[in-house]
């Protein structure tokens, strides 16, 4: 059974004017002007309500209004140097130029990630846990420090690009929450780079790499996993990784959360004494949305934390999960909603947008001869299933993200694929692991076609179809209704 929900009017992003090309084009996007560095940061704000930062980590600003130190260090292949990259001024953002300079004409990975606390609670490459990493000695990888560009307050910036196999941490921290006590933890993460393992995690672990007991962990989770918990839709949800589980709220497995779609997302787990709670919302725009608020899950009731941090990785070293991370925070104590909203508001306030300055490039992608969206049938996951025509209803199998590398990508890590990479009028359009071939590749065009980048065909709705299930294709480009789409938001 094809299952369908309900929408309203599509809404515009705030902040963004937002016009169809010409001949039902893509997208057109004005952008504000840029912002300007916060004079107050996250931790002076979780420090006003009484719950100061024990760990601040990002690469892409400042998160005390006067720190004026390194954000993080990369090391370049070619003659394995490095290089620490800072701010542009106290409170700013980075200073992305360093990197450039530094990484031009070669490779460069991220191997620290500065504290900017002044507890020395660092980030480096992960050790071995009870699951190897594919490095020399069982170590994981380190990030490519070009991998995930973005803009923030209209200055160039870099990521955390988590690929699986990538993973940071540090197992010797200080003042971090152990046992009980309490903390709040929140992440900004790339809400389109994702998948369905465990575990893009950020947040407090065990110390020794192994998953021996329950409720040694908590971190804030962001992916699609369904292993254990997880929410309504197909994803993807914040949760939190408490061991021997993922927790989408009180109970193991199922919990009706709302998935979250958004280009950055703010993700945010905290705990006390049999009291947790997750929230999360837009890094663009807007306020939080509390996913759950109440008693801890049964067994997790006292909590045995260890106090580690790590990023990217499952508290036993679990490396399959993906995504891309630009800035979170540990706290000492219990943030209250006040104070979290407040951190929102700054976090909203720098400016986060993908590079090139487009604060939003996804959407329904709709037929202009039969105004019904391109449709991941059954909201299916799985590798080769072709797409269709279906009437739009804001799922997240019909919206699709337009990337700096011309990929459509859907849930995150699927592409729109022309199947076996043919080049043959009929060839079915499908979804696949995303793997940058030109078969996965997109030019959108001011007549509204969108263009195979390896065949120059267009895609085209099976024989002039409207109705639902009609099967999208690759064909030769004949300037027919069926022929031109326009991506919604």
């Amino acid at each position: 059974m094809h299952v369908r929900g309900m929408t309203g009017r599509p809404r515009t992003t705030a902040g963004l004017a937002l016009a169809l090309l010409a001949g039902a084009g893509l997208l057109a996007v004005a952008t504000a002007q840029p912002a300007q560095a916060a004079t107050t940061g996250p931790c002076d704000i979780y420090a006003s309500g009484g719950t100061p930062c024990v760990a601040a980590h990002s690469t892409t600003r400042a998160l005390y209004g006067a720190y004026n130190g390194p954000l993080y260090q990369v090391r370049r292949a070619s003659d394995n140097t490095t290089r620490d990259v800072g701010v542009l001024s106290a409170g700013g953002y980075a200073n992305a130029a360093t990197q450039d300079a530094f990484c031009a004409n070669t490779t460069c990975l991220i191997t620290v990630i500065y504290d900017q606390s002044g507890r020395n609670n660092r980030l480096t490459q992960a050790p071995p846990g009870y699951w190897p990493g594919p490095a020399a000695g069982g170590w994981d990888n380190l990030a490519d420090a070009k991998a995930a560009p973005i803009t923030i307050g209209g200055q160039k910036a870099y990521g955390v690009y988590i690929a699986p196999g990538s993973g940071y941490r540090n197992n010797n921290t200080n003042g971090v929450a152990t046992g009980d006590q309490p903390e709040g933890i929140y992440a900004v993460v790339d809400g389109t780079h994702y998948n369905q393992w465990c575990c893009f995690d950020y947040g407090n672990a065990q110390t020794d790499g192994q998953a021996d007991s329950p409720a040694i962990m908590e971190t804030v989770y962001f992916g699609a996993n369904k292993q254990w918990g997880y929410g309504a839709g197909a994803g993807p949800w914040v949760m939190a990784d408490l061991e021997w589980g993922l927790f989408s709220g009180v109970n193991a497995g199922y919990n009706n959360i709302a998935s979250i779609n958004q280009r950055f997302v703010t993700a945010m787990v905290k705990g006390e004494p049999n009291h947790w709670a997750i929230r999360g919302g837009s890094s663009q725009s807007g306020g939080l949305t509390t996913y759950f608020d109440g008693q801890r899950p049964n067994g997790y009731h006292p909590m045995k934390k260890e106090g580690a941090i790590l990023l990217g990785i499952g508290g036993d070293n679990s490396v399959s999960g993906r995504g891309t991370f630009y800035e979170g925070v540990l706290t000492s104590g219990y943030p209250s909603a006040a104070t979290e909203n407040a951190v929102q508001a700054n976090i909203t306030a720098a400016g986060y947008a993908p590079a090139g300055g487009n604060p939003q490039q996804s959407g329904q992608l709709v037929g202009g001869q039969s105004g019904r969206c391109v449709d991941v049938p059954n909201q299916g996951t799985t590798n080769g299933l072709q797409v269709q025509l279906w009437d739009c209803w804001n799922g997240t199998n019909q919206r699709w993200t337009y990337t700096s590398g011309k990929q459509l990508q859907v849930y995150g890590n699927k592409c729109l694929d022309v199947s076996g990479q043919g080049t043959a009028n009929g060839t079915p359009v499908i979804i696949w692991d995303c793997h940058g071939g030109a078969n996965q590749q997109w030019n959108v065009n001011a007549d509204g076609t969108l263009t195979s980048v390896q065949s120059g065909l267009c895609l085209d709705a099976s024989a002039f179809g409207t109705a639902n299930g009609t099967k999208v294709q690759v064909w030769q480009c004949l300037n027919g209704a069926n022929q031109k789409w326009s991506l919604r938001t």
